[in-house]
């Protein structure tokens, strides 16, 4: 005996008794349950019933089971997650195994950083009938590990709904609207508003709504200043903390200078560590505003650019971000500071040629020497995924950026530096 039953979107399912079931197809997962031992899938969509499957799906509750047939205009849960994962995912990411009980996951196909589309994700997730979870953004992750699931909600989906989102994920840019309006004034803004016009801008470029961006391991200079350091007046506390951060994403160091609160002393350290072949320049204290604090200025002078000096985290206030133009063959431009000396082969960042390679600088406040996880933390992953940091990146922080300074820290595992 079967019973013909419409479902809410058009669909026709028919009610089939177990005992007469043999030799039907499935059309939908049939989840079991074994409580302190299973759950999972028990059949899977499209299983051919055996005559051996009619007592298990009895033991389950299943009298009787459910033929559906699918309108024109209408997908099954499995069909729509797979569609669905293949436009949410980029480069770096891969599906784990086939859609189970309607839902798929997406793990990431490399160590990396996750970065996510969080834009199009919320236009992805008001669409109603579908959704995708996902870890935060900007979160190192490891090569196998689940970064995001992804379903149809209800059995069966319209095709609009799911062609729809599938529009949203593919077309998921950055927002130019956000870019514009981020806060900037003056010639900063007319830059953005320049950058946004030209259709080869970064800016432009169509982005994925789930990635995993690779992490380069850096060949990191370190140059840690302080006059109370430099003379042996007091134990240097930074050295290690820095070399096990940048260990921890298989860098190496090319070396670590003590310097005074001078501010030629200084430049002639970085400029040593980047001939010595540095890619990451990081240097520690002389951040704040005393008058003896010299090291941001050494940085400016060393013919470094797009310096961002502050941000919102704490701790780590006085954290600083600048990058340097470091050309592949001799140049002489004209120097933007007044005609100082650069060094041979270094421009200042505003000055851009075919060849030129960007370093980052990265000016670490006295915090990141006894506090466990700094801003410090939060960027340098993102500058090693390729990330070029500004001011928008660095105040956007404040939203998640207050450490608990918890008893025993458990980071990355914790609210810091996590934007909701």
């Amino acid at each position: 005996m079967c019973d013909d039953a419409h479902g809410s979107s058009g669909s026709i399912m028919k009610a089939i008794p177990v005992n007469q079931a043999v030799g039907t197809v499935l059309a939908h997962d049939i989840t079991e349950m074994r409580p302190g031992e299973f759950k999972g899938r028990a059949f899977k969509k499209g299983h051919i019933i055996r005559e051996e499957d009619v007592c298990h799906l009895q033991r389950l509750g299943k009298e009787r089971l459910f033929v559906l047939h699918l309108a024109e205009d209408e997908m099954h849960e499995n069909d729509a997650a797979y569609a669905l994962a293949k436009a949410l995912m980029g480069t770096g990411v891969a599906i784990k195994g086939e859609p189970k009980e309607g839902k798929i996951s997406i793990i990431a196909e490399q160590d990396g950083l996750l970065k996510i589309d969080r834009d199009a994700l919320l236009a992805f997730n008001m669409l109603g009938d579908v959704m995708c979870a996902t870890l935060h953004g900007n979160t190192v992750v490891r090569k196998g590990q689940t970064v995001a699931g992804t379903r149809a909600i209800p059995l069966v989906v319209k095709k609009a709904v799911v062609e729809e989102a599938i529009r949203i994920a593919e077309c998921a840019l950055h927002s130019r609207s956000a870019l514009v309006n981020a806060g900037v004034s003056g010639m900063r803004n007319a830059e953005l508003k320049s950058e946004i016009r030209n259709p080869k801008s970064e800016m432009n470029k169509a982005t994925s709504v789930i990635e995993v961006k690779e992490i380069r391991r850096p060949r990191a200079g370190v140059v840690i200043t302080g006059n109370e350091v430099y003379h042996g007046r007091i134990k240097d506390a930074f050295a290690p903390v820095i070399s096990k951060k940048i260990e921890e994403f298989g860098g190496e160091l090319v070396g670590i200078y003590y310097a005074p609160d001078d501010k030629a002393f200084i430049v002639d350290r970085l400029r040593e560590l980047m001939n010595a072949g540095a890619d990451l320049l990081i240097t520690t204290g002389g951040m704040s505003v005393d008058p003896d604090d010299v090291t941001r200025f050494a940085i400016r002078e060393l013919g470094a650019g797009d310096i961002t000096y502050g941000s919102a985290v704490l701790p780590g206030a006085m954290f600083l971000v600048a990058y340097l133009e470091k050309a592949e063959s001799p140049l002489t431009p004209p120097s933007p500071l007044g005609g100082e000396d650069q060094g041979e082969g270094w421009s200042h960042s505003e000055l851009r040629t075919p060849n030129s390679k960007r370093i980052p600088i990265l000016g670490i406040p006295a915090c990141g020497m006894y506090a466990k996880t700094t801003v410090f933390d939060l960027i340098l992953p993102r500058v090693l995924a390729g990330e070029k940091i500004g001011r928008r990146d660095l105040a956007a922080l404040g939203h998640g950026g207050l450490c608990m300074k918890c008893e025993v820290c458990r980071y990355p595992v914790c609210p810091f530096g996590k934007q909701g």
